[in-house]
């Protein structure tokens, strides 16, 4: 089949490739209809490489992804072909530890799409797990479908933090990530979320939703807007999605006496941490790696219009401008949110 291919660092093309078209057992064979380019995808482009790991073959991208079901494998229930879906990118082993404790997105044999060496979904057609693939509601369109995924991202990150009704929110970050965690932290019964970032263009994005505030740290500390805001006591919970390791330099200084952290973005550097004062004011810190449990919470919340995603959708793309979307993505530009590439391979 005809797919994106990261050949190697900084090279893009598309062309054939081999790839599973038949569905074993428990699987389904989806024909795709949206994918969105995720910040892992363009950083495996632009660096070849996250962590430890590489691309060192080539390597089909895409993991944020809908479509609908073509073809359905022996021993699938549930499903049918003709039936809109959404697929959860992240496969782990059932029979693991982590998947019998319920956190199999820490799974070390976890397969995830678009991540060395397994290809992803910018294709015309995937074969899929059933029991990863999600059936859409009437009311949620293939564009919200593929959102699903980086909103799984937030919604993980508000069940780590523990919200209360009425807390009071703190997001560093307002990339696509960032944006997400601050829908999902509303959603899940937060009264308000201050979200930082510097660059006004994607603050402007984030302020249009109500219960949200912007925080231009380039006109004014985070800290003290906190403070101001919470009659100096402090937020309730306190998510950092930028990645920056800049973030850490005075982040205990946000969260109230006994409140929390959720460490969501991933820096590539080493950051200081302030053992000192995150113990004096007994910070509980969580960590977000993916998510597990959540995808079908995530569909019920765009479909119950308790999320609006659709705004965060900046541009898509045909299946043949792939490459093109791919370099508008690295270039990074300020007013973009999620671009998105919808698939346009006959049947």
């Amino acid at each position: 089949m005809r797919a994106l291919v990261l050949e190697r660092q900084r090279e893009l093309s598309l062309r054939d490739i081999e790839l599973p078209i038949t569905p074993a057992a428990g699987e389904v064979k989806i024909k795709v209809h949206t994918v969105g380019i995720c910040g892992s995808d363009v950083h495996y482009y632009t660096h070849g490489r996250i962590g430890p790991f590489v691309v060192d073959a080539p390597m089909v991208l895409g993991h944020e992804a809908s479509g609908t079901v073509v073809e359905v494998g022996p021993g699938v229930g549930g499903l049918k072909v003709g039936d809109r879906v959404c697929m959860e990118p992240g496969i782990p082993d059932p029979n693991s530890r982590a998947s019998k404790l319920g956190i199999y997105n820490v799974d070390p044999s976890v397969t995830f799409w678009a991540t060395p060496p397994i290809h992803g979904c910018l294709t015309p057609y995937v074969v899929h797990p059933a029991s990863f693939t999600y059936k859409l509601p009437d009311t949620v369109s293939f564009a919200e479908a593929a959102m699903v995924e980086p909103f799984a991202v937030g919604l993980q990150a508000a069940s780590k933090a523990r919200i209360a009704p009425g807390d009071l929110a703190v997001v560093i970050g307002a990339g696509p990530i960032g944006i997400m965690v601050a829908l999902a932290a509303l959603a899940g019964g937060c009264s308000r979320v201050i979200i930082s970032d510097l660059q006004p263009q994607k603050l402007a994005v984030a302020g249009r939703y109500p219960g949200v505030a912007t925080v231009d740290i380039t006109r004014e500390r985070l800290a003290d807007v906190v403070a101001r805001e919470s009659d100096g006591w402090g937020a309730d919970v306190v998510f950092e999605a930028s990645g920056s390791p800049k973030a850490y330099q005075d982040i205990f200084a946000l969260p109230r006496p006994g409140g929390r952290l959720v460490v969501v973005g991933m820096p590539v550097e080493p950051v200081d941490f302030d053992v000192v004062s995150a113990a004096a004011k007994e910070i509980r810190i969580e960590t977000v790696f993916r998510y597990a449990n959540v995808y079908d919470r995530a569909i019920a919340m765009i479909a119950s219009s308790k999320v609006d995603l659709k705004p965060l959708i900046s541009e898509t793309f045909r299946f043949d401008e792939s490459i093109a979307a791919f370099e508008r993505a690295a270039e990074g530009r300020p007013g973009d949110v999620k671009l998105q590439i919808a698939m346009t391979e006959p049947a």
